[in-house]
């Protein structure tokens, strides 16, 4: 596919979803007690799948390790700068790969929410906000959950240190996964770090926009809005082998050794999974 052709099909693509979303912002719908209305998350999606399949060039390993039915927790690592396109591709992988396509529930930041228009986007497409009582409502209504424990500092780390994981924190999605005996399920995204490569912070305009960073790459500020299109590298998705947390009684969630130790085991198997995607992949652009 050439550029022209390029450009034309995601000018389709924009504004045939815009009108859908525009027809659904102006009548009645359904949504849950989070704000997730389905009709508009399908409008949405041709959105999502054009940057899937034609931008990213995305590739999903392991998608039968998520199950079609019943209570998951998706646990990533997190990339991408302000712009958290990771949970974006991995929701659309489970939609367009899985025998039994279901949405995934991202777990996003209250700052994220904060931002205006984004709030009202993330909340429609499924994102909650990020907390232990939502987490578990999520879970004990069987959905299919998200969460990115490294957080601000996963998509903050500079280009040099791309796909190392940084801390977990102190592992409330373990508390939670013990507590309402969910299947963990790590996932190793590589791709995102090459679409803003962060060379920088600027300051000035994090604090404007709200944001923790706001990256200094290749072509930000230099090209101005253009900058802030996402550079098309290659993605690679794999869902790995689930961690079975039901041998565990009552309490479990309690034992502070146990919850590090599950933890830093959820870590280090995405860590794994990123250095195994980044040998498959190959060449970021190519």
């Amino acid at each position: 596919m050439n550029q022209v052709e390029l450009a034309r099909e995601w000018s389709s693509v924009v504004r045939s979803a815009s009108e859908r979303m525009v027809r659904r912002m102006t009548g009645e719908y359904h949504e849950d007690e989070w704000g997730f209305d389905e009709e508009f998350a399908e409008a949405a999606f041709p959105v999502s799948e054009f940057l899937y399949r034609v931008w990213w060039r995305v590739h999903t390993t392991g998608i039968t390790n998520v199950p079609g039915h019943g209570r998951a927790l998706l646990v990533a690592n997190h990339s991408g700068n302000i712009f958290a396109f990771d949970g974006m591709m991995i929701v659309t992988a489970i939609q367009k790969e899985h025998p039994l396509p279901r949405w995934a529930r991202p777990l996003i930041l209250d700052w994220t929410l904060a931002q205006p228009g984004v709030s009202y986007l993330l909340r429609r497409t499924g994102g909650v906000a990020a907390n232990p009582a939502n987490l578990t409502r999520l879970l004990e209504q069987d959905h299919l959950a998200m969460v990115f424990p490294e957080g601000a500092k996963g998509f903050g780390k500079p280009f040099s240190e791309r796909y190392r994981l940084q801390r977990f924190g102190r592992g409330g999605f373990v508390e939670v996964a013990l507590e309402t005996g969910t299947p963990i399920i790590p996932v190793a995204v590589v791709g995102a770090e090459e679409i803003y490569p962060k060379l920088g912070e600027i300051g000035g305009l994090a604090r404007l926009a709200g944001v923790p960073y706001f990256p200094l790459t290749p072509t930000f500020p230099w090209l101005g809005p253009l900058g802030l299109l996402p550079l098309p590298s290659r993605w690679r998705i794999e869902f790995l082998e689930p961690i079975d947390l039901s041998g565990y009684g009552p309490g479990a969630s309690q034992d502070r050794s146990l919850v590090f130790d599950l933890s830093e085991q959820v870590r280090e198997t995405i860590q794994e999974g990123l250095y195994r995607g980044l040998v498959e992949r190959g060449p970021a652009f190519l």
